[in-house]
């Protein structure tokens, strides 16, 4: 049976060798993967040599598609949810928002690992976007509400319009 498990992996290893796209891009290489974000895209990274060692970086896409999508790093909270989900990677923020890890020549398959792994699970942070957080929030409420037998009206909107 190892040997069936170690033919599925080395396929894997082929899919993934086949799937992964190189362009030149300047002086950085863009890396297009076959692994998706939330919108079905591809995920891609950049490398360039930096010396002796190389600089992996996403080029600010996946912050800057979460504040598109109405998360925003407005709060400390926030901020310490997204520096920990890095943290846990070994990958950093830069300045311009991209998040950045750098690899030794040995240490470059793993960093580049981590890299893409961190990009997902801070892409899956949008799941914590307001709009998404008010939806569950009333979809929990209304289910109490109603297991409990409690009386309410959906969706009711109090505002008060001028003069009153």
């Amino acid at each position: 049976m190892i040997e069936e498990v170690q033919a599925l992996l080395d396929e894997y290893q082929a899919w993934l060798r086949d799937n992964t796209i190189l362009r030149e891009v300047d002086e950085w290489v863009e890396i297009t993967t076959p692994y998706l974000d939330r919108h079905n895209d591809c995920l891609q990274i950049y490398a360039t040599r930096d010396g002796a060692d190389w600089t992996l970086s996403d080029d600010g896409f996946i912050i800057s598609d979460l504040e598109m999508s109405g998360w925003t790093l407005d709060t400390p909270k926030r901020l310490a949810l997204l520096n920990m989900t890095l943290a846990a990677f070994g990958v950093r923020r830069d300045a311009g928002d991209a998040l950045v890890v750098r690899a030794s020549q040995n240490s470059f398959a793993a960093k580049k690992h981590s890299l893409l792994q961190a990009m997902l699970a801070v892409n899956d942070l949008f799941y914590l976007a307001s709009p998404t957080i008010a939806c569950l929030f009333l979809e929990d409420v209304s289910e109490w509400l109603d297991e409990s037998q409690v009386r309410y009206t959906p969706r009711v909107s109090f505002f008060r319009g001028v003069g009153v």
